[in-house]
């Protein structure tokens, strides 16, 4: 499985509450798709939120995203953990 960070933008900023409601939306549908949603970070003044994920490929993590909550992200980076 590979490590991948999202990335949304949202005009007029979001609040962390309403990030963590999506973000337990994802947690629930993960699993159907092999998917692990570990982490996420928002920056509520900017509209952007960042969401780490394991997955197959970038695709399988978006479609966790469009079926829990609609809420798909504008950018996928594949990255690698550093120590």
């Amino acid at each position: 499985m590979a490590l991948f960070m999202d990335v949304h933008h949202l005009d007029g900023g979001v609040s962390a509450a309403d990030v963590a409601q999506a973000h337990e939306k994802d947690l629930q549908t993960q699993q159907k798709f092999g998917v692990d949603y570990q982490h996420y970070w928002v920056d509520e003044a900017n509209g952007t939120i960042f969401c780490l994920v394991e997955a197959p490929d970038a695709d399988t993590a978006a479609r966790v995203h469009r079926e829990a909550h609609g809420l798909v992200a504008d950018e996928i980076h594949e990255v690698s953990q550093g120590a």
